[in-house]
């Protein structure tokens, strides 16, 4: 999650390896030297949407979108903030009617894209989970 979010935000290059015997006592893992520049502008996206979806797939990073998605934990915060959402755009308009069924029926027509159909978020890269975003939005 870092990574994917450092990457939004930041260019990250590696400069050079340090290796544990440069420490005392000495790691059992080898470090590295990195340069983080930040992205001018950065990207036009709303970043708590961004850390919701990101937070909410790494939860089981190894499971597929699918799975992830549709549990019945998630299903739920999704359908709440969906409605918490719609009040805000529809303020005395008619309210759409969310229940875990449609909320599930728009989880499966966004996955059901080709690019999603077996993904990990541990195997994504960063134009995955852009596009993921967009198409949650779209719906």
């Amino acid at each position: 999650r870092l990574g994917v979010n450092a990457n939004l935000l930041a260019k990250v290059n590696q400069l050079m390896k340090v290796g544990r015997n440069n420490f005392r006592p000495p790691p059992k893992v080898d470090s590295r030297v990195v340069r983080i520049e930040l992205k001018n502008p950065p990207p036009p996206i709303n970043f708590n949407e961004w850390d919701g979806l990101v937070r909410l797939i790494f939860t089981r990073k190894n499971k597929t979108l699918r799975s992830v998605l549709n549990n019945k934990a998630t299903i739920k915060v999704m359908e709440q903030n969906m409605k918490t959402y719609n009040s805000l755009q529809n303020s005395g308009a008619e309210q759409m009617e969310i229940d875990s069924k449609s909320i599930k029926e728009i989880i499966d027509r966004v996955l059901s894209e080709e690019k999603f159909e077996g993904k990990r978020a541990s195997k994504m890269d960063q134009d995955d989970f852009l596009s993921l975003l967009a198409a949650f939005n779209a719906e």
